[in-house]
């Protein structure tokens, strides 16, 4: 059961958390560390919430990762990273990772029938002919992007991109999130990315964050000292909620205070 998060309060799960030897802050970014935003590589994060990431990844003993289903060049990008960052990335729904003092780590290419060139191709008079659709390439396949369309559009160019992959990917895998329908040929989810986190930094304990449908492969693997929050609304395995990234922010800073005094 899901519980709501409540700012300034003390929550024992939190704090448990907090305790641990070795700690990673996965978080999500769009929707998560940045509102939704109309174009998605202007999506930044909050400064209130980069500037508590920094705060924990400067911690002894604590990671922070960003786990995105985009594309490890866009990833960058949007969160604004570079080379000598303490930042781990994990992008294409955890098939590319990045880690601090070891850089790119990324999996090969297309392993489905047919390529993403091929795709690309395919569906972009597709979604051209519809107002406010925009396709996203990415490493392993693409993304279709309804956040100016209305929902009218959306459910038409879903509909017509679904039924071209049905007929010419149809082993690739799909994925449907907020005002998004992403394809690829990779079957890697965010509970890879967990697994892979998890072994790569020797963590004792994760903190996962996500507002979306994809979000919830990585909560479900969550377990024992691990901590799921969910932001926003809808069904989900995480154990607290909070209402928005605003709120994302306050919860780092409640755990970075935490961390901080058990330190000290």
């Amino acid at each position: 059961m899901t519980r709501s998060w409540t700012p300034g309060a003390a929550d024992p799960a939190l704090s448990a958390i907090a305790a641990t030897p070795r700690l990673i802050v996965a978080l999500d970014f769009d929707g998560t560390a940045s509102p939704l935003v109309p174009d998605p590589m202007a999506a930044r994060a909050l400064p209130q919430v980069a500037v508590q990431v920094a705060r924990l990844a400067a911690l002894p003993d604590t990671v922070v990762a960003y786990v995105s289903g985009r594309s490890m060049h866009d990833l960058r990008v949007i969160t604004e990273h570079t080379d000598d960052s303490l930042i781990a990335l994990a992008g294409s729904h955890g098939a590319q990772y990045w880690y601090p003092g070891v850089g790119a780590n990324e999996a090969d290419g297309d392993t489905a029938e047919g390529s993403r060139e091929e795709l690309w191709e395919a569906a972009r008079p597709i979604i051209d002919r519809y107002e406010g659709a925009e396709l996203e390439p990415k490493t392993f396949g693409m993304g279709v992007h309804t956040r100016t369309a209305t929902p009218e559009v959306e459910k038409a160019v879903f509909a017509e991109i679904d039924a071209l992959v049905a007929e010419r990917f149809p082993h690739w895998r799909r994925r449907s999130g907020h005002r998004v329908l992403e394809f690829s040929s990779r079957n890697e989810g965010k509970d890879a990315a967990m697994t892979a986190l998890r072994e790569h930094f020797d963590a004792t304990a994760i903190l996962f964050a996500g507002d979306d449908v994809t979000d919830e492969d990585a909560m479900r693997v969550l377990s024992g000292d691990d901590l799921g929050v969910r932001v926003g609304p809808g069904e989900s395995a995480a154990e607290l909620r909070v209402e928005n990234p605003q709120q994302i922010a306050l919860l780092l800073e409640a755990l970075a205070d935490e961390r901080t005094s058990r330190r000290e």
